[in-house]
């Protein structure tokens, strides 16, 4: 009887190399990970949302109120004694969904603002929202509510505010 005797190291494969595999599923793992927006705290949002100027509350109160109406806003109500104002945008509706995919589609932007008097200063805080509302040619109706917390967007608002107010409180 005859044996045949085999070399006792191992012979890598030259195809499957271990090392190479475990690589590649690390890279294909984290390549499809996509990176979360990250969140604000509180206190972040609020230092974005909200600055003080030196001023009466009355000055303050219409010069938000008309920096508003100049970004296009429609007021919806204005209460001086609360300090609440709220507006909207002209809603915009995509007309290209509700011919292609048989939904129609509104888009718009909500705005408030609350002004406070602090001892000797004035409060504004801004909120804007964005808005996008879908129907269904089934009656199928939904509603899509987005804070906008761009810093950009509220530093614009400031300014405008800022410089309302300057030409109010010139007067």
């Amino acid at each position: 009887m005859s044996t045949t005797s085999y070399p006792t190291s191992e012979v890598e494969h030259p195809i499957f190399d271990m090392n190479k595999v475990v690589i590649f599923i690390f890279l294909c793992v984290t390549g499809c990970v996509t990176q979360k927006p990250v969140a604000l705290t509180p206190l972040e949002i609020q230092s974005i949302q909200q600055r003080e100027f030196e001023t009466s509350k009355e000055i303050a109160f219409a010069s938000v109120v008309s920096v508003f109406q100049d970004l296009g806003y429609t007021i919806n109500s204005a209460d001086i004694t609360s300090g609440f104002i709220t507006a909207e945008s002209a809603a915009k509706n995509n007309a290209s969904s509700e011919f292609l995919f048989g939904y129609s589609e509104v888009n718009s932007t909500r705005a408030t603002a609350f002004i406070e008097t602090i001892h000797s200063f004035v409060r504004v805080r801004l909120n804007f929202v964005s808005s996008r509302m879908t129907s269904s040619t089934y009656g199928m109706n939904s509603k899509n509510e987005t804070a906008l917390l761009d810093s950009q967007l509220y530093q614009n608002a400031f300014e405008k505010i800022e410089n309302a107010i300057f030409i109010r409180a010139a007067n």
